[in-house]
């Protein structure tokens, strides 16, 4: 079989598994109420919102507290020939790439969570505004 034919079935096959997945409702919605109403609460968002940014900006301040330290004693060390040197400046390097890593997550999971709840409340106001005219429209037969 050519990859042509391979990848043909194999595209066929995940398509027929997508649609049968996606076209019917599990047996256990998961824990769920089983209340179909979407439900946003602002305290909630608000909560883990205000706590990410305070995590970015305690770890933009200590997050390289030993930065200057490690590095100068790494190297301190390889100029001596110590080979724990080296080994110290790649645990700094992989401590800043993973610190600013979980800073990126930390500034996303913030600006995400204010982007939702503003976005929510707006499209709330559109639905309620909406909902009123509906009710207008119904006195005006």
């Amino acid at each position: 079989m050519s990859f042509d034919d391979e990848w043909a079935s194999v595209r066929t096959k995940a398509q027929a598994d997508v649609s049968m997945r996606l076209n019917q409702v599990p047996a256990d919605p998961g824990g769920g109420s089983g209340n179909a109403d979407l439900g946003v609460d602002q305290d909630k968002l608000g909560a883990i919102g205000s706590a990410a940014y305070a995590l970015h900006g305690r770890l933009v301040k200590d997050g390289n507290h030993a930065r200057t330290n490690t590095s100068e004693a790494a190297t301190g060390m390889s100029t001596s020939g110590f080979r724990t040197g080296s080994a110290m400046a790649t645990v700094q390097e992989t401590w800043s790439s993973q610190l600013s890593t979980l800073l990126d997550a930390c500034a996303n999971i913030s600006n995400h969570l204010d982007y939702s709840a503003a976005t929510h409340a707006k499209e709330e106001a559109d639905i309620k505004a909406a909902l009123a005219a509906s009710q207008i429209n119904e006195y005006l037969k």
